[in-house]
């Protein structure tokens, strides 16, 4: 099983309250504080989206954690130019095949909520995603965490129509490891050549307001 997961936001100068409140009015969205991680030194928002989706609006801590962990590092960079698209990411049942691909184990990650339980999981590919931004990176939520997931945390009241990206189907399914099914399911992918550095260029929602592209 590979399927979209979430995609990433990194704030921009102005930090993570407001560029979370000027999206949520954009999209005429809710969305709900998410929280630390305080592996990565970051910090961020949730909107759940349909389809077991959502969009993460995320900002790097002055933390040690964000200076070692490629996460943070990845936020930051993104931050430091203005912030915007930072990535997509799809949820898989094994990670093994990407770890014996990239020759490197997963890494744990984890975030608290406010009544003390925990939402935990595994991930890899942040710095393919660092070195070429068109890839995703992958992730496995551990057993037992279904009902945190971050889609759930309010009723949905949008979803993922399209993603459009500058890049190259075919390297992104290499990175993959050439999957039978899509990874993103009925969102729509739009290819661009890249001009300039590859990555999100925008990605376009289904929202009470109608189709808003970010």
């Amino acid at each position: 099983m590979m399927r979209l997961d979430h995609v990433s936001y990194a704030c921009g100068p102005d930090g993570l309250a407001a560029t979370a409140a000027r999206i949520g009015e954009t999209l005429g969205i809710e969305y709900v504080k998410g929280g630390v991680h305080p592996r990565f030194g970051t910090r961020n928002v949730i909107f759940p989206l349909q389809n077991g989706q959502y969009l993460e609006v995320v900002e790097v801590l002055n933390h040690p954690a964000s200076d070692k962990a490629p996460f943070g590092q990845a936020v930051r960079a993104r931050s430091e130019l203005g912030g915007g698209w930072m990535g997509w990411c799809v949820a898989v049942d094994d990670l093994l095949p990407f770890e014996e691909r990239l020759g490197r184990q997963a890494v744990p990650g984890n975030r608290k909520f406010p009544d003390g339980r925990e939402l935990t999981w595994q991930q890899i590919g942040i710095n393919g995603l660092i070195s070429d931004p068109q890839v995703p990176y992958m992730l496995r939520w551990d057993d037992g965490t279904e009902d945190l997931h971050p889609s759930k945390a309010l009723d949905p009241a949008g979803r993922i129509s399209k993603i459009t990206i500058a890049g190259s189907r075919d390297r992104v399914r290499d990175w993959l490891g050439q999957p039978e099914q899509s990874p993103v399911g009925d969102v729509e992918v739009s290819w661009q050549s890249p001009n300039g550095t590859p990555g999100i260029l925008s990605v376009t929602f289904t929202t009470p307001k109608g189709e808003v592209e970010l």
